[in-house]
């Protein structure tokens, strides 16, 4: 009996041993493009933007147009309209699937420091209501970025608009 409980023990201890070679397998190449890279460096500021407008630009800048059901081998460009309940986003693609230019409108987003000082600044006691962010790219062009602020202060409202930075236009 000794023997036999031995002789198990042993073979429990082998048996793992025996169980852990492992095998090299060689993968295939994977080779990533970025086509889009070239918008998301222009529409990202020194400031981080607000969250739901950084998301929806990234699913523009991924978005894959090749693969989509709008997409037919006859056109020369697309557009494809992007939506959340924050804002918009119509996009213009070519048939490479590379942005063009964008029209971007999201509102009551979090607006950048910059921003918040710059209207502090000027409009002492008052208060932000209504903001809309406005972003315009286009790929020769560039980008231009704006805001647009409804300020209140008791019964008084008026109209402001600034750029990214916090100047005034």
């Amino acid at each position: 009996m000794k023997n036999f409980i031995l002789g198990l023990l042993i073979l429990g201890l082998t048996s793992p041993i025996m169980a852990q070679v492992i095998k090299t397998e060689e993968l295939s190449e994977v080779v990533l493009y970025a086509t889009n890279y070239k918008y998301l460096n222009s529409v990202a500021s020194e400031e981080p933007a607000a969250i739901p407008v950084e998301m929806l630009e990234r699913k523009v800048a991924a978005f894959n147009l090749e693969d989509s059901d709008y997409y037919q081998d006859d056109y020369d460009f697309y557009q494809i309209r992007f939506f959340i309940p924050d804002g918009k986003i119509l996009a213009a693609y070519d048939k490479d699937g590379k942005i063009l230019r964008t029209i971007e409108k999201f509102k009551n987003v979090k607006l950048p420091e910059s921003v918040s000082n710059a209207v502090l600044d000027r409009f002492p006691g008052w208060t932000v209501s209504e903001d809309t962010y406005l972003v315009k790219y286009h790929q020769t062009k560039g980008v231009e970025k704006s805001y647009k602020l409804t300020l209140e202060n008791g019964d008084k409202k008026i109209r402001i608009k600034l750029d990214d930075k916090g100047n005034f236009l």
